[in-house]
């Protein structure tokens, strides 16, 4: 583990890291024309896989722009911020102003049975049968999952989301969900290119939805905690490979940075990464790669729970 003599980076960052998103995004449509010439090329489709991992990374990346942008981080411009998040949220099937809103609870009330985006494991009163289930449809169909989770959230009698406004915006931004993706479909059908659109878009999109739920649960699943530290794990690497992934994740590892300073822009999270050291028995260091934050997430995912509320003080939940 690296102490915070050794992680701290007291740098100014560097210009190609407050430009992680734009290049996250152009080396998604380069992935993409790639795999668009492999398959016209009549090679074989073996060749298309780890094209497909590889956009679907990116494709994760672009995912954690959405989330920039819910903070408002996107872009400095503010309608041009909304107009992105937007954009982004109807290719990802949710809608910018209700994942903003479940968004903002998850800030305010991080790991507490208020916390809706993480949801059943939060809640002592939900059986584990209920939150494995959860789990194991969460991180093998993440792409339909996260957006039902949302719509719960919406949906559910005494929804948090109480404001008119944003209700009224909420159902415009999902009847625009609707509109462009069955003018998507009808065109695919159309044109007979359901191949492309099988390798160019749903299979990356696929695999990003299941890299987005499986960094969540390397985040948080499994943690008892009542602080920023302690209910997150962090990742900060010092390879090449594993600056590569934070860069191109929007420096989402530095996951308790984030909680810690929200309005913060993803780029400057590195030169704080002393404050991610533990100052209570609670809390642990960050962890030197997301393979050893998987191996502590495996550990608990036979029974996911999330929060100090599981704590033995708490009531233990039914099996």
């Amino acid at each position: 583990m690296q102490t915070s003599d050794t992680v701290i980076e007291a740098h100014e960052p560097h210009w190609l890291s407050r430009s992680a998103f734009q290049i996250v995004v152009i080396s998604f449509f380069i992935t993409d024309l790639v795999l668009i010439m492999v398959l016209r090329s009549g090679a074989s489709l073996w060749l298309a896989v780890p094209l497909v991992l590889l956009g679907g990374h990116f494709m994760h990346g672009a995912a954690l722009g959405f989330h920039e942008a819910t903070h408002g981080l996107l872009r400095r411009n503010r309608k041009l911020n909304e107009f992105d998040g937007v954009l982004l949220g109807v290719f990802s099937f949710m809608s910018f102003s209700l994942y903003r809103a479940a968004h903002q609870l998850h800030h305010m009330h991080l790991a507490t049975e208020r916390d809706e985006e993480l949801w059943p494991f939060v809640h002592p009163d939900k059986p584990r049968w209920l939150r494995m289930l959860a789990a194991v449809l969460e991180l093998t169909m993440g792409l339909v999952f996260l957006p039902s989770l949302f719509l719960r959230i919406f949906l559910r009698a005494g929804s948090p989301v109480r404001s008119k406004k944003v209700r009224r915006r909420i159902w415009g931004e999902l009847a625009l969900i609707v509109v462009v993706w069955s003018a998507i479909f009808s065109a695919v059908a159309c044109w007979h290119v359901w191949n492309y659109f099988f390798w160019l878009y749903f299979a990356p999109a696929w695999v990003a939805g299941n890299l987005q739920s499986w960094r969540k649960y390397i985040e948080h699943v499994g943690l008892l905690g009542n602080t920023a530290n302690s209910s997150t794990r962090s990742i900060i690497a010092r390879g090449w490979m594993g600056r590569f992934v934070a860069f191109s994740l929007l420096h989402e590892p530095y996951h308790g940075l984030h909680h810690m300073h929200a309005g913060l822009p993803h780029a400057e999270l590195p030169k704080l990464a002393a404050e991610l050291q533990p100052k209570a028995d609670s809390e642990r260091p960050p962890f030197p790669s997301y393979s050893h934050a998987l191996v502590d997430l495996f550990r608990n995912l036979p029974d996911p729970r999330v929060g100090a509320q599981w704590r033995p003080s708490t009531p233990s939940a039914p099996i």
